[in-house]
């Protein structure tokens, strides 16, 4: 079983010991997290494992309130992976590479130069195309605005996936992921981590 729950504590460096590199990392925090349900081939059409972390204090009669985060993994061939078990940082020992997936800070309302990385327009006098996403459609045909045109709106909050991300570190003790480079979301965001082929 190669997946957890990660959450992000914020960035650092990382100093190789054998170049003396330089490179900037993220810390994940992986937390640990129940076995709420395997499914299997045979009753589900598929092999997964739920599970769940961050546990609240309140008791909830409902078992997905009683957590703050449920995430799905796939589950590889001749896992003894059963319900009930804990799953932490030790899932990943001898993992060069993760997949990850979290959810992108949200930026509130953008303009298009903003959230699509449009051009701006002439800043000289007499324009009045500076910011303007230009046109965004046809005059008499169809005489409307065509679904999945770019424009101003709502910006973030996206779910993003990072595929062979590098694991630099892994510390067992504290149950801390490093990996290289940016991971999307804010402090505190949780990640869903699987490990991968570098």
């Amino acid at each position: 079983m190669k997946g957890a729950i990660a959450q992000k504590i914020g960035m650092s460096q990382h100093i190789s010991p054998e170049t003396g590199k330089v490179s900037p990392v993220t810390l994940l925090q992986v937390l640990p997290a129940d076995v709420l349900q395997v499914k299997t081939q045979n009753k589900d059409g598929y092999s997964a494992v739920v599970l769940g972390a961050a546990k609240r204090n309140k008791e909830w009669k409902s078992i997905g309130k009683q957590y703050k985060c449920i995430r799905e993994f796939p589950l590889p061939d001749g896992s003894s992976v059963k319900k009930g078990d804990l799953i932490d940082a030790s899932a990943f020992e001898g993992v060069d590479a993760v997949k990850l997936s979290s959810t992108s800070k949200g930026r509130g309302f953008a303009g298009v130069i903003k959230r699509h990385n449009f051009s701006r327009g002439p800043e000289t006098h007499g324009s009045h195309h500076h910011r303007e996403p230009g046109s965004i459609g046809m005059c008499a045909k169809p005489g409307r605005v065509l679904k999945g045109t770019r424009l101003p709106g709502h910006y973030g909050t996206d779910r993003v996936t990072l595929r062979s991300v590098r694991v630099v570190e892994i510390d067992k003790a504290q149950n801390l992921v490093v990996v290289e480079g940016p991971v999307p979301g804010s402090k505190g965001t949780f990640v869903s981590l699987i490990g991968c082929a570098a």
